[in-house]
């Protein structure tokens, strides 16, 4: 059965207070689907991870919020875009531990263990798009 969009807001991250903004807003959008406490701490998590690299990594971005459907299940569905230098070996940069960075390199991977659906398109040059879904 195809995903329906329910209801859909976007947020821009360009600043270290939006990823603060974009955590509030997931916390407050898992709240409202009727996510378990767990199930919420991971949604923010991860959320807070994605929303760190696109504006570390991809100099910024945007992130779409959205409640969805499913028949009989409902979820909360985050989509995080920048157009920055896009990642070269997306495989590897899912690898626990790899980073470009100074972080630990849990972020992408991270956000995969802790979505139930994790989509990631990326192109050198052209940017980078992580979709996570999680249900309820």
């Amino acid at each position: 059965m195809a995903i329906r969009v329910v209801s859909a807001e976007s947020m821009p991250i360009r600043a270290s207070d939006d990823v603060v903004l974009v955590r509030q807003a997931v916390r407050k959008k898992s709240i409202g689907l009727g996510l378990g406490l767990v199930d919420q701490t991971k949604v923010v998590t991860a959320s807070s991870e994605l929303a760190r690299n696109t504006l570390d990594y991809g100099g910024g971005g945007m992130v779409h919020l959205e409640l969805v459907e499913n028949g009989t299940r409902s979820g909360l569905r985050l989509i995080f875009e920048d157009q920055g230098p896009g990642i070269a070996n997306i495989e590897l940069a899912l690898t626990d531990g790899y980073t470009t960075g100074n972080g630990m390199g849990l972020g992408l991977s991270g956000a995969k263990r802790l979505s139930h659906e994790f989509e990631i398109w990326s192109k050198p040059g052209e940017g980078t798009r992580v979709s996570i879904l999680r249900w309820k």
